[in-house]
């Protein structure tokens, strides 16, 4: 094997352990944010606070998404990945500093800080596997790789979270999940070790100032996939954070069985990319997007229908001993085979085709990943009842909209040389 092909290797390599680091950043935000709310119980908008580490976390990226794209075009893949994983340690550090200081607002300053590492880390993860596989299907198998390994960490942070906190939330703060605080540092810390001594492969690195002719905006499958990412990332987060509300606040579960459950949502997001890893190569992003978009609505609406008038046995603990709970429960976790392959998807199709417009366009795209936090907080004002799901059913259908008719490149005739 070519000296050129090992360091390819471990380029790739190197991106998954971001890819992971990603998930395990973002899913504390829902279940610690559940931790801060009983501070809030007695307010008509404890659910609402709940959410706003949840906002912060995503609201970051339309601060930080233009200038990380940039950061990237001038700096390269590398520098940007250690000053991700930089922040990433300073906002774990900061969120453990809330639980000493016993303040909510440390702790959203530090959900922020955590929020500007993961725009910065899925600046440069996206792009990169797929400059590195070539772009088209080839580069989707390599972001759904990746992506197995982000929703196996997903899928772990928030049933660490609710096996350390029990069945009740009162009392209890953000101190009692030290260990999870802990657990992350350590692993930022090797990861930054792991790429400051690996000899990135930059793709785009030619030493020559890039020239662009137009704003990446004139392309208008990214414009329109700028908004469909918005909508996704609002769907991923909210389906299974508004799971935790409607199993605990409505005395279904105790607030360790509904995080363990909507940990499987994750499970099933790992299980739907596992899968999507082997067939992206053979299937196309769009088909794939209008498939499960469509299955997604359907799900949505049943959970919204049959709410709890039937009742399914679910594993609700590590040791799978199974629970009766609501069938919208199932069908709500059901939804995360659906979400798994949306993002590599929808990436791919909305920077299809724009060559050096990449890096720029990745800015652009992630700063519109604040829709992890507001689309989840607007579904909050619903509180524990399932007419909510009609938010992330809004937001799916436009999915299918752009899969369907958006993400046709109509500017093919722009120069990108």
């Amino acid at each position: 094997m070519s000296k050129s092909n090992n360091l390819k290797i471990i380029t790739i390599i190197a991106m998954m352990f971001l890819y992971a680091m990603i998930a395990f950043v973002t899913n504390l935000a829902a279940p610690v944010g559940k931790i801060w709310e009983e501070s809030f119980k007695n307010s008509d908008y404890a659910s609402m606070y709940g959410m706003l580490g949840n906002l912060c976390n995503f609201l970051a990226y339309l601060v930080m998404g233009i200038p990380a794209g940039n950061f990237l075009a001038k700096f390269g893949y590398k520098k940007t990945a250690l000053v991700a994983i930089l922040l990433g340690l300073t906002g774990i550090v900061v969120q453990w500093l809330s639980g000493v200081t016993a303040s909510f607002f440390v702790y959203l300053l530090g959900a922020l800080i955590c929020g500007f590492c993961v725009c910065m880390l899925n600046t440069v993860t996206n792009p990169m596997l797929n400059l590195l596989g070539g772009g088209g299907k080839k580069g989707n198998q390599l972001n759904m790789i990746g992506g197995t390994l982000n929703s196996l960490s997903g899928t772990l942070t928030p049933m660490m979270v609710g096996a350390l906190v029990g069945a009740s939330l009162e009392g209890k703060s953000i101190a009692d999940v030290n260990i999870v605080l802990y657990i992350a540092m350590m692993v930022f810390a090797l990861v930054f070790a792991i790429i400051w001594f690996t000899p990135f492969a930059e793709p785009q690195a030619s030493g020559e100032h890039v020239v662009y002719e137009r704003s990446p905006w004139a392309f208008r499958h990214l414009t329109l996939g700028v908004i469909a990412i918005f909508f996704y990332v609002g769907v991923e987060v909210g389906v299974p954070a508004a799971l935790i509300t409607y199993l605990h606040k409505n005395g279904y579960t105790g607030y360790d069985t509904a995080a363990f459950i909507a940990g499987l949502y994750w499970l099933l997001m790992l299980v739907g990319r596992t899968v999507g890893s082997f067939i992206g190569g053979k299937v196309s992003s769009r088909t794939m997007v209008i498939g499960v978009s469509l299955i997604a609505i359907l799900l949505m609406s049943l959970a919204m229908i049959l709410g709890d008038s039937a009742h399914v046995s679910m594993p609700t603990n590590w040791t799978f001993v199974m629970q009766q709970v609501p069938v919208a429960a199932l069908l709500i976790v059901l939804v995360g085979l659906c979400t798994s392959v949306m993002w590599t998807s929808i990436f791919n199709m909305a920077t299809e085709g724009l060559g050096k417009y990449t890096a720029k366009a990745s800015g652009i795209f992630m700063m519109m990943v604040v829709g992890g936090g507001i689309v989840p907080l607007a579904q909050s004002a619903f509180g524990s009842n399932l007419i909510g799901y009609i938010v992330p059913m809004i937001g799916v259908a436009y999915i299918l909209f752009y899969a369907l008719i958006g993400s046709k490149n109509v500017n093919k005739d722009i120069k990108i040389d």
